[in-house]
């Protein structure tokens, strides 16, 4: 990838769309994936799609939470726009932007649903909430998917994703089993 040129602007929009997408981590950083696709690799083409793919897949597979990925993804903008101080600034960015606003917003909701947990409207926007997370993995299940393409050709991709939504769906398989099988399957160069 080319260098690319980031002024003050572009770097206030980056946080500032982080920002935003903070506050619809309802699911977790990983819900946001898509919209974070849209924004850094169609939009502003900061980042590429095997960036985008490969910033998601590191993160989930180091120890440690799983909002990882949205440094990584900063990190990498910050290398395609100059080098490793940029690298710094970009991780900053994206992980304080994505971190801040959803950590204060859920500190004082989770106050006031506590002191107010026997409300019937409280009750009802939690259990309200579980379609939007499901909604918000499937879109970001069907961004990294279909990473590679549409084509035919990449059928072992949709199979091992068909599978392994079954097996969480209907199963309580422990997760890393399935980890461990796709790594598996990678390395082998199946899919």
């Amino acid at each position: 990838m080319n260098t690319i040129v980031l002024g003050l602007p572009d770097w206030l929009s980056l946080l500032g769309h982080y920002m935003a997408l903070s506050l619809l981590c309802v699911g977790g950083a990983i819900t946001t994936a898509p919209d974070m696709h849209r924004f850094l690799v169609q939009e502003k083409g900061w980042l590429t799609d095997p960036q985008f793919s490969a910033s998601i897949a590191i993160a989930q597979a180091a120890p440690g939470p799983n909002v990882l990925f949205t440094g990584l993804m900063g990190w990498n903008v910050g290398l395609n726009a100059g080098g490793l101080p940029t690298a710094l600034l970009g991780m900053l960015v994206c992980l304080g932007g994505i971190m801040l606003p959803s950590s204060v917003l859920a500190y004082a909701t989770a106050q006031w649903s506590h002191r107010n947990r026997d409300l019937r409207a409280v009750r009802a926007f939690k259990q309200g909430l579980a379609p939007l997370v499901i909604a918000l993995l499937v879109a970001t299940g069907w961004i990294l998917a279909t990473a590679n393409g549409y084509a035919i050709r990449n059928w072992p991709t949709w199979a091992v994703t068909i599978v392994t939504t079954l097996v969480v769906w209907r199963t309580r398989l422990h997760l890393l089993w399935l980890l461990g099988a796709g790594a598996v399957i990678g390395a082998l160069g199946w899919v």
